[in-house]
Parts: structure tokens; C-alpha cells; sequence
């Protein structure tokens, strides 16, 4: 039996910036989904259990063999497929024995693994890579299909525990469905660290990482969706409850020193008209002033203790913060001719004919390697076209999938102010608050923003551009998001008025933007 255990783990980097303190967890058998913002330690706790980082107090215990794939892999391209999938020794073996060899070593090397190769090729056709010899170079395979060879090579290892963070980024939609079926199908203990949807709708429980802290919540992301949503109508009637009860506390204080007020110009008053002995006058006066501040303490206490539940209520509350956009003059007509592409040849991929009117939002579809990228630069005039002509007649703006288009050293309203020159220091900022960037966030340095954040950063430099566009390029802008992020694009590009052409694999992102029309770019076609 397997078993994943975290008991009091604290971690921080060596900059002083802590990532857990007093984290403890258990990995429920079956297959566990990792969710959580950019930046909230889902990566690090997966290397916490792989045991690439070592906790700085704590315990980290997994029983079991263990097989980890970190979202980023460099490969040594002169590797043979043989060699990532560890079998280039069991096959070299076999072929000494195949042409005679009666070595001891030969048969040791070998063990109970005489069916590696056809077990090798069995798992590569499974992920779609059945073409891939077992003898071919790495330098030789695509982006994504070396991330199945890397996801072939942990599923072959038959691990009790698999790790997995990001599994699904840089894979097309084929690619994908074969990725998904196989975790469907893994008999074992299984977590994933994943941005993707569809993925996480095929695990048995889901593990939120926020504030340094991971809950779980039984079932697929559906059913974590429908659980935090329960969760926050509660946290929102609790939050109504206690900001009712700080105004009566207030109305309450107030009134008490109403009252204590009256006291004190009373006995004032009878003080002044000396109707009492002085003696008499002034043990009352002591009295009074000592059950006034016991009176006004009561009173300042139950009011800290109604803030303090408010506090604690409104912390429940999740910041659900949504990006706003109002660009009218983003709007397109329906209609007008927004992009034409004339028989247009790419320096790769195949030959394309589009016509794209009014606020039309076409989804760029096919698979890795066919030439989607290459096309879009084509359209913005970043790669002139071999054959054929572009024709735009709207301001179109591009946003790569690399976010590599910001100035590091610039903060974030020097970055806008690049792309809007005519526009004040104040507009700017006005506008980027609509993009969660208000006060001093605005004036953080580019290089210093988490992924969430520069994806934000460069929309809002996208979209704040002068003149406005009305035709926006997007490639795979859902890679390396997290899920709020996810969605704030969304809402934003829900809110958009201009056409829209988007490179992506992500189903449900394409259909939440409202997608009209899908061009396949098919690396088959000439």
C-alpha cells in the first residue's frame, strides 16, 4: 500500500519568502487534483514530495516507489527514446543474449523485463506515438511530443505514486484526450497539479492550495465549484450577520455615552449647587466615574468583538475580483470586413483563404507543429508570408503566448503608457484599475509580478493600446494560468468588442468566450 504524508512541514526560500508553515496533509488513494493561484506553492509541495526539496522542519513520508514530472524538463537532445523511457539497457541485454551471449550480467540486466520493448511500444501507441522508434533522438520529436515521451516514460515505470504538475500544457487536443484516458485508466495513487479543466474532471478529489494551507474537497472540479460556491452564500450571510451587529454595537456605544454624558453634567451640577455634604459629593463623583468606564469598556468590548467576527468573516470571503472592460471603441460592426488572407502561404504551414467580418470570434484549432503560431504572426507582420497577401483594415493587436512583451525594468503604468503615449499618468491608472491593478500595484516593476499578474499587466497593455484594437490575436493564452486567472480572461474577453482570432486546446475556455467559427489548420494539408 502506498501513502503520501506531510505532518507540520515549513518551507521558505532562501530570499526569507515562506511557502508553508505547519503544513500537514494526507493523499487520499485514487487520483488528487492540485489547484490553487500562481504562486501558492503547488509546484513546490510537489517537489516536497518528490523529494527535490528537503522541508525546513517537518516530516515528509511516502511509501511506495515514486515517479515525479516537473512542468519544466530539458532533455539532452542527442538522447535516444530508448534512454528516456529507461530501457536502453534491458534492449541492449536482450540483444546479447538474442545473438548468443550466455553472460551472467546479460540475464541480470534483463530480470523479469524480457516483454520491455513490446511493453515500450504498447505505452507509446497509447499516447499517440506509435511512429516513434524506439532508436530515434530526442532532437528529433516536437515540443509536444516529447512531453509524451516523458509522460510514457513515468506511466511505463508503473510507480505507486505518480506526480504530475502541468501535465497537459504545450499538448494539442489529441494529444490531450490520450493523456486524459490514460490518467482515467491509472490503477494507482496519482496528483496533478493542473490548470486544465477537463483534467480535473477526472479525478476523485481536489486539493486547494491558499494562504499556505491545502482542503480538500471530494469529487471533480464541478463539484468543487458547487461546494465553494455553498460555502461563500454562507460566508456572505455570516458577513451581512456580523456588519449588522457592528452597527448596533456602534449605535449602542453611542447611546451609552449619551447617557454617561447626562451623568456627568448631573452630578456637575449638584456638585455646583452643593445641596450635599462635599464628602458625600465627592464618593459619588468616584463612584460615577468608575462605573462610567466600566459602562464604556462593556461597550468597547462588545463592539472589538463584533469587528473581530467581522474581520474573521469577511477573510471567508473569497476575492473573487473580476476584470472590467468598457472599450467602445473596440466595437466592430457586424459586417465590416475586419481581415482578409488571399491565398496566404507562411514561411510554415499550409496555404490559408479567411475572411473575417465584424465581431466574429474564430478559434485557431490543429495540431502542434501545424503552423498556428506561424500564422498569426503572419497576420501582425511579424513573419512575412511566401505567397499571398494580408489584408487588415481594423488596428489588430498580438499576444504571444511567451509574455515577453513587457519591459521588466518599466512598473506597469510605464509599460501602458508605452502602448498609450497621448494618454495622462491619471487616465492610465484609471484604467488599470479596471484591470485589478489600483494604488501602488500599478507602480510595481514588470519583472517583479507573479504569472498572474503579468498575464493581467500585458492584456491591459493590449487592450489600452492607442489607437484601440478591434481585432485581437491571442496564442494559447490559457497556458500557465491558473484558474482565477483563467476566468478573469474570460470575463474580459466576454466584455470585448472587436473580433477575435485564439490559438487554443482549451474546449472550455473557447466555448465561455462565445466562439462562432473554428479554422483547422491541419499540418497534413499543403
Amino acid at each position: 500500500m502506498s501513502s503520501v504524508v506531510l505532518s507540520d512541514v515549513s518551507f521558505a526560500w532562501p530570499d526569507g519568502t515562506v511557502v508553508f508553515d505547519g503544513l500537514s496533509l494526507a493523499v487520499a488513494a485514487g487520483r488528487s487534483g492540485l489547484i490553487g493561484l500562481n504562486g501558492s506553492g503547488k509546484s513546490t509541495l510537489l517537489r516536497l514530495i518528490a523529494g527535490e526539496l528537503q522541508p525546513a522542519r517537518g516530516s515528509v513520508t511516502v511509501t511506495g516507489s515514486l515517479e515525479y514530472l516537473p512542468q519544466h524538463v530539458t532533455l539532452d537532445a542527442s538522447l535516444r527514446v530508448d534512454e528516456v523511457l529507461g530501457i536502453a539497457g534491458v534492449r541492449a541485454a536482450l540483444r546479447a543474449i538474442e545473438a548468443g551471449s550466455v553472460d551472467v550480467a546479460q540475464f541480470t540486466a534483463v530480470g523479469d523485463d524480457w516483454d520491455a520493448e513490446e511493453r515500450a511500444r504498447a505505452e507509446l501507441d497509447r499516447l499517440g506515438l506509435a511512429h516513434v522508434s524506439l532508436d530515434r533522438h530526442i532532437g528529433q520529436l516536437s515540443g509536444g511530443e516529447s512531453v509524451l515521451l516523458l509522460l510514457g516514460a513515468r506511466f511505463l515505470a508503473r510507480p505507486d505514486v505518480l506526480l504530475l504538475d502541468e501535465p497537459t500544457n504545450n499538448l494539442d487536443r489529441d494529444a490531450r484526450e490520450r493523456l486524459y484516458a490514460a490518467v482515467e485508466a491509472w490503477p494507482g495513487r496519482i496528483v496533478l497539479v493542473s490548470h486544465d479543466r477537463e483534467l480535473l474532471e477526472r479525478v476523485d478529489q481536489i486539493g486547494e492550495l491558499r494562504g499556505g494551507d491545502l482542503r480538500w474537497y471530494g469529487g471533480t472540479f464541478t463539484d468543487y465549484e458547487d461546494a465553494v460556491a455553498r460555502q461563500q452564500e454562507v460566508a456572505e450571510r455570516i458577513v451581512r450577520s456580523a456588519e449588522s451587529d457592528v452597527r448596533r454595537q456602534k449605535r449602542d456605544l453611542a447611546a451609552a455615552r449619551v447617557t454617561l454624558d447626562r451623568r456627568v453634567r448631573y452630578g456637575q451640577k449638584m456638585y455646583d449647587t452643593k445641596r450635599e455634604p462635599k464628602m458625600i459629593m465627592n464618593a459619588r463623583k468616584r463612584a460615577a466615574q468608575v462605573s462610567a468606564g466600566k459602562h464604556r469598556n462593556l461597550h468597547l468590548d462588545r463592539l472589538g468583538g463584533a469587528q473581530d467576527r467581522l474581520t474573521a468573516a469577511e477573510e471567508a470571503i473569497r476575492d473573487d475580483n473580476e476584470i472590467t472592460v468598457d472599450l467602445p471603441a473596440t466595437s466592430v460592426p457586424a459586417g465590416r470586413t475586419v481581415l482578409t488572407l488571399d491565398r496566404v502561404r507562411p514561411v510554415f504551414g499550409p496555404v490559408t483563404d479567411l475572411i473575417v467580418r465584424g465581431p466574429e470570434r474564430i478559434a485557431l484549432v490543429g495540431p502542434n507543429g501545424a503552423g498556428k503560431t506561424t500564422l498569426l504572426r503572419t497576420i501582425v507582420g511579424e513573419l512575412a508570408p511566401l505567397a499571398g497577401t494580408v489584408g487588415a483594415s481594423v488596428p489588430v493587436r498580438f499576444l504571444p503566448q511567451r509574455l515577453d512583451r513587457l519591459d521588466d525594468a518599466l512598473t506597469v503604468v510605464e509599460n501602458v503608457g508605452r502602448a498609450a503615449p497621448t494618454a495622462t499618468d491619471l487616465q492610465i491608472r484609471s484604467r488599470l484599475a479596471r484591470f485589478l491593478f489600483r494604488g501602488t500595484r500599478a507602480d510595481q516593476p514588470a519583472g517583479t509580478l507573479s504569472g498572474g499578474e503579468r498575464f493581467r499587466a500585458s492584456l491591459a497593455a493590449l487592450l489600452l493600446a492607442e489607437p484601440p484594437p478591434q481585432l485581437l490575436l491571442l496564442d494559447e493564452p490559457t497556458n500557465n494560468l491558473d484558474l482565477a486567472s483563467v476566468r478573469q480572461l474570460a470575463s474580459a474577453l466576454t466584455a470585448y468588442r472587436g473580433a477575435l482570432i485564439v490559438a487554443s486546446h482549451d474546449r472550455p475556455f473557447l466555448e465561455e468566450i462565445g466562439i462562432t467559427r473554428r479554422l483547422v489548420i491541419d499540418r497534413n494539408e499543403s
